[in-house]
This record gives C-alpha cells, sequence and structure tokens, in this order.
C-alpha cells in the first residue's frame, strides 16, 4: 500500500503542480457529474410524480391562472434539470487549458535545464518533457470525457424537460 502511495506521488511530482490542478478540477468536474446522474435517476422521478400530481389534482387545467401554474411548474423542472451544466460545460472547456498550462510550465522547465547545463542534462531535460506531456495528457483525457458526459446529461435534460411538459396536459 505505502508503495502505491509513493508511486502515485511520484507520478504527480514528475507532471508538476499543474497537474495536481488538473486532479483537483477533475474531481469537482466528476462530482458534479455524478450529482447530475444520481439527480435524474434517483432524485427526480419521485419530483416529476409530485408535480403531476399537484396538477392532476387542481380542478382548473384551462383558465389564465391554472395555465400560469403549469408554466411555473414546467420552469421549475427545467431550471432543476439544467443545474450544474453550466459548470459542468465550464470545466471541460478549462481542462485542455490547464493542460496547456502544463505544457508551458514544462517547457519553462526544458528551457532552464538547458540554459544551466546545456544539451548535456538528459535528465534533466527528461523531467521537463514529463512535466510538459503528464499535464497536458492528463487535461485533454479529462476534457473529453466531460465532454460526452456534458451533452449526454445536456440531452437527458431537454428530453426530460418535452417529457414533463407533456405529462403536464391541460
Amino acid at each position: 500500500m505505502n508503495d502505491l502511495i509513493e508511486q502515485f506521488i511520484e507520478f504527480f511530482e514528475s507532471g508538476g503542480p499543474v497537474l495536481f490542478i488538473i486532479l483537483l478540477t477533475s474531481i469537482f468536474l466528476w462530482a458534479l457529474i455524478i450529482e447530475r446522474y444520481y439527480y435524474y435517476f434517483m432524485v427526480y422521478p419521485e419530483k416529476l410524480d409530485s408535480i403531476i400530481e399537484e396538477w392532476t389534482n387542481r380542478t382548473d387545467h384551462s383558465s389564465w391562472y391554472a395555465l400560469r401554474i403549469r408554466d411555473g411548474l414546467l420552469a421549475d423542472v427545467a431550471n432543476a434539470l439544467k443545474q450544474y451544466l453550466i459548470p459542468i460545460q465550464t470545466l471541460t472547456s478549462i481542462l485542455p487549458l490547464l493542460g496547456l498550462l502544463g505544457t508551458v510550465t514544462g517547457m519553462i522547465a526544458i528551457f532552464d535545464v538547458l540554459n544551466v547545463f546545456g544539451t548535456g542534462n538528459t535528465r534533466g531535460m527528461a523531467t521537463g518533457i514529463s512535466r510538459a506531456l503528464l499535464p497536458t495528457t492528463a487535461g485533454l483525457v479529462t476534457s473529453l470525457a466531460g465532454l460526452y458526459f456534458s451533452s449526454d446529461l445536456d440531452r437527458r435534460a431537454k428530453l426530460q424537460a418535452e417529457k414533463t411538459q407533456d405529462l403536464l396536459q391541460f
């Protein structure tokens, strides 16, 4: 177990401080994604049942006041379904930029080694290359996965909002 932890720490040290920022951003992104799926599959069906029950218990479904209540219910549902989608999309967009920042800091490390030792210190140059490539790869991979789930969550939100609108008939 200690060996695994040491390897983990060594991996993040070789990627530089930007890799740690990418890790924290990715954890936050995945927490939001998991929360949205939990909401869609566990919380939303119960909320939908209560909204449908509230609407069907009304005696008036066609007056101006009733239609405004229906519009309010639909707006509440749409807002709840789209909650956290903008932060998910934003984090998905930020991750490649953080990877690019890792590339720049890694290249700066390489130039520092070249400036001090010339081309004779291959170990120092390899450390800089590692600092350049690991954050870039991590940022792109997590961003691609986040992009897929962001699109899926957006599609689900629109689909559920339309489904709710169909269920709340006049």
